[in-house]
């Protein structure tokens, strides 16, 4: 049974899409503030998101922001009375599967839950990194080596998941700041030495090769 968080602060309307969800064989969890949603969507215990972007707290396009740049990938229709085009461009450019604005219809709103789980379905999420005997577990954020579990930082653990993704290539210093700390850093930086040193440290030496004069990898 697929289960859907409904993102509304207004009761009518919660009460509204959650019934008719509920009467087409869905599980619903409601709440209705920004805060809220992002830490439940978080969890990686939903197969779909509907989201308003007016909330309390954090508005949608936070929440939506927030949770892409965390890599959850739990399809996010965004259900609005925003209909101006550059409001529909933000939200799909920031990571909503649909848009769909209010007043609507909810037999178009259930056509459209059902066609993005159908999609998802398809398409199965990788949850867990490999490479060896480390692992990474994308939905609990918590990372193996040797068997032991590992404690990473929110840094760590973006860096650790870029190696990962990228098993036995080079990736230049550029490449990794740009990947975890966006452009914010100046080039000259020394803080991805600062945190491969970490990774080090907490995986063992062994595992982040340095390629002198180039970047690092992981090694197999």
């Amino acid at each position: 049974m697929n289960r859907i968080l409904i993102v509304e602060d207004e009761d009518r309307i919660a009460s509204f899409v959650e019934k008719g969800l509920r009467s087409n064989g869905f599980t619903t969890t409601v709440v209705g503030d920004g805060d809220a949603a992002y830490e439940y969507a978080l969890t990686g215990g939903f197969d779909l998101v509907v989201l308003d972007i007016g909330l309390p707290g954090r508005d949608g396009f936070t929440v939506l922001r927030e949770l892409r740049e965390a890599r959850v990938t739990v399809p996010v229709i965004v259900l609005t009375a925003r209909d101006s085009v550059r409001d529909t461009v933000a939200g799909l450019e920031g990571g909503a599967d649909d848009w769909m604005t209010k007043p609507f219809r909810f037999e178009e709103l259930l056509a459209r839950v059902r066609l993005r789980l159908r999609t998802a379905a398809r398409a199965p999420e990788v949850t867990v990194l490999r490479s060896g005997s480390l692992t990474l577990d994308l939905r609990t954020r918590r990372a193996r080596a040797d068997e032991r579990t590992v404690d990473l930082t929110a840094r760590e653990f973006v860096l650790l998941e870029l190696f990962l993704r990228h098993p036995g290539q080079v990736l230049s210093r550029e490449q990794i700041l740009s990947h975890v700390w966006g452009y914010d850093f100046d080039p000259g930086s020394n803080i991805v030495d600062v945190y491969v040193r970490a990774l080090r440290k907490k995986l063992g030496a062994q595992r982040v090769e340095t390629v002198r004069g180039v970047g690092y990898r992981l090694s197999a």
